[in-house]
């Protein structure tokens, strides 16, 4: 195929567009690119893009993944030429990833991780666009018991029985796909593995740590672990996974790369360090530990760092700080319309 026009910025194809990591990727993206955002709302959320969606740079494009799509044939992507242009890189993180909704996206999980990956493989092939797929730190399995970190030629092991192999089994599955698609296709397709990651725009109430400790805590409500006081893990700022994502699609390597906070936490000091930060009266309370939400492996970064030049440069505080003003200022929000009606 002859080598594409670009007329004046890429075109970029973003599946998950409208979820957690997805949305933040594409408020990045838009400063430099036109972006297509491919979600179907399943764990996704339209007021993430809301703010996109005047934007001529972007397009929102409500659909499955896991069908097929011709971008030619959307009348509203006319507007970048993807007949001439074509499509220059793709984010892939369409997945849901719900830690209290995980038993009824059983499914969905394996199906993404599958059919969805090949679809969107199967662009990268006919534009012969850049690809970036959004793994997880979960390929490795389990924590062991001790503190290693864990380097990216670590073989992992997972259970493909147990209840959640539907995600973890999944997603060491579509990591295959991505190396098999780039050997055979011969693509410049990359994998990150994310650890932990936790910022603005997480979904509360659903078992996702941090936004709901601090939520709760806003609230004067118990502060709930799912698991007891020895649990630990590590916790990576949003903002700096965007960058190592930038870094890794800009760069000459495919990965994977293990992008997180080697720093281990324990999630009982995390829970009392809201509480005070917030000046809360809440409490820590203990629940018995959810299927997905379990402890992880530690990151060891020294790949990223030396091949990207990237480390994690918002630390606990910080991040915790800039969380914490978010869900306020929407908390505010939320208060003065409950007012208004």
């Amino acid at each position: 195929m002859a080598k594409r026009a670009i007329f004046d910025k890429k075109n970029v194809l973003v599946s998950g567009g409208a979820g957690f990591i997805g949305s933040h990727l594409c408020d990045e993206l838009v400063k430099t690119s036109k972006v297509i955002c491919l979600d179907n709302f399943l764990t996704g959320d339209e007021k993430n893009i809301d703010h996109l969606l005047a934007d001529s740079n972007f397009e929102f494009i409500r659909h499955d993944v896991n069908e097929p799509i011709s971008l030619e044939s959307l009348p509203e992507l006319q507007k970048f030429k993807i007949d001439f242009q074509g499509i220059q890189e793709i984010y892939h993180l369409a997945c849901p990833t719900s830690p209290k909704f995980f038993e009824e996206h059983k499914l969905a999980n394996l199906l993404v991780n599958s059919y969805g990956t090949k679809n969107m493989l199967d662009l990268a092939v006919k534009y012969e666009a850049k690809f970036l797929h959004f793994s997880s730190s979960v390929v490795y399995g389990p924590r062991r018991n001790n503190e290693e970190r864990i380097r990216e030629d670590d073989l992992g092991k997972v259970d493909m029985l147990s209840e959640r192999s539907s995600y973890d089994e999944g997603k060491r599955f579509a990591e295959a796909l991505v190396k098999n698609y780039a050997d055979i296709h011969k693509i410049d397709a990359k994998i990150v593995r994310p650890f932990r990651i936790y910022g603005p725009r997480m979904k509360l109430d659903e078992g996702n740590m941090i936004p709901d400790f601090i939520s709760h805590a806003l609230e004067n409500k118990d502060l709930v672990i799912y698991g007891d006081k020895t649990f630990a893990s590590a916790f990576c700022y949003i903002d700096d996974l965007i960058d190592a994502s930038l870094k890794i699609m800009a760069s000459d390597f495919v990965g994977p790369y293990n992008i997180g906070s080697d720093i281990d936490v324990n999630v009982t000091a995390l829970a009392e360090k809201i509480i005070a930060i917030t000046e809360s009266k809440s409490k820590v309370a203990y629940h018995e530990r959810m299927v997905f939400l379990t402890a992880l492996c530690l990151p060891d970064i020294a790949k990223a760092r030396d091949e990207l030049g990237w480390m994690p440069v918002i630390n606990l505080n910080k991040g915790l700080e800039k969380t914490i003003d978010n869900l306020r200022a929407s908390k505010g929000l939320l208060d003065m319309r409950r007012f208004v009606e």
